[in-house]
């Protein structure tokens, strides 16, 4: 392992998609990248890794003392760890024992979402998750970064179905007129890397790619395709939320990740108003932040 600065980091969660731009990201920042990975860890998923600069280190997450040393002389732990609460909770609570141990200064947590404080408890099941893990944190003797991010612009063209291109409409429950926050993963990643080597940076941090509405999103898709868009509510946000009661009881899939109702949960929250994204962060850091347009004129 080599001789550690403090422009050292840790990325847990490295190999998978988010933890890898955040990786690459960092590298480009000029920081010293430790990947921390799992023994098993596939060789075309390490080579990966070294493609781009970062130094993996292979770590069994349940030994505590292995976990300590791997953390051990570094600025800042970021966590992009995903799961259940085997993850969420029990892997990265070690994670956060291990940054302690290893005298990290500051430790990014897997949020990566919504700003779910303004949530009331069970309207989101892996909200819940990092909810419960912030109150640890916040007792531990660390300095600690949450970002919130709003939803992955990203997903706009695939697994989010609010662009309804055959039948040219936007989805949405509730008002057409409620702001949600959308933001790339890469700016995501990029401004991730900005706050792990910043060492003032404070306990939340909002950011956003783009504030926009079903009806700003119809909107800007006429723009894009040159064919006009309209609005296509599917109903209020209490039949959404049977909708999601329906769709648990039938198909729970309770060791899923992202199961149906997982991401019915997440659109309920984002239509829901009490989340507000504004005011943001974006300026603090140097990010050239993707324009909504170049995001769903890739769909």
């Amino acid at each position: 392992m080599r001789e550690t600065t403090n422009d050292t980091i840790i990325v847990a969660g490295a190999t998978g998609d988010l933890g890898g731009r955040i990786a690459k990201a960092a590298v480009a920042r000029g920081a010293k990248v430790r990947a921390l990975v799992r023994p098993e860890t596939a060789a075309e998923r390490i080579a990966a890794l070294e493609a781009i600069g970062a130094e993996p280190c292979p770590v069994d997450f349940d030994d505590a003392q292995a976990l300590a040393h791997a953390c051990r002389g570094v600025l800042c732990v970021v966590s992009a760890l995903n799961g259940l609460g085997e993850t969420i909770l029990d892997t990265q609570t070690r994670l956060l024992d291990a940054a302690l141990g290893g005298g990290a200064a500051r430790f990014i947590p897997s949020d990566f979402s919504i700003d779910y404080r303004a949530l009331p408890t069970g309207t989101n099941r892996n909200f819940d998750l990092r909810r419960a893990f912030r109150t640890r944190i916040d007792t531990a003797p660390i300095m600690a970064t949450s970002i919130f991010n709003g939803a992955f612009a990203d997903m706009l063209n695939g697994q989010m179905p609010l662009i309804q291109r055959r039948v040219r409409r936007v989805l949405y429950w509730g008002d057409a007129d409620t702001k949600f926050a959308l933001t790339t993963k890469d700016d995501v990643a990029a401004y991730t890397a900005a706050a792990a080597l910043d060492p003032a940076a404070p306990r939340d941090l909002h950011i956003a790619g783009a504030e926009v509405s079903a009806r700003d999103l119809a909107a800007l898709m006429g723009e894009v395709t040159g064919r006009p868009y309209g609005l296509l509510r599917a109903g209020s946000l209490a039949a959404l939320s049977r909708m999601i009661g329906v769709t648990r009881r039938l198909f729970p899939a309770r060791d899923q990740v992202f199961p149906a109702w997982q991401g019915m949960q997440y659109l309920h929250n984002m239509f829901d108003g009490r989340a507000p994204s504004a005011p943001v962060d974006n300026g603090r850091y140097d990010v050239a932040w993707t324009p909504l347009r170049e995001v769903v004129a890739q769909g």
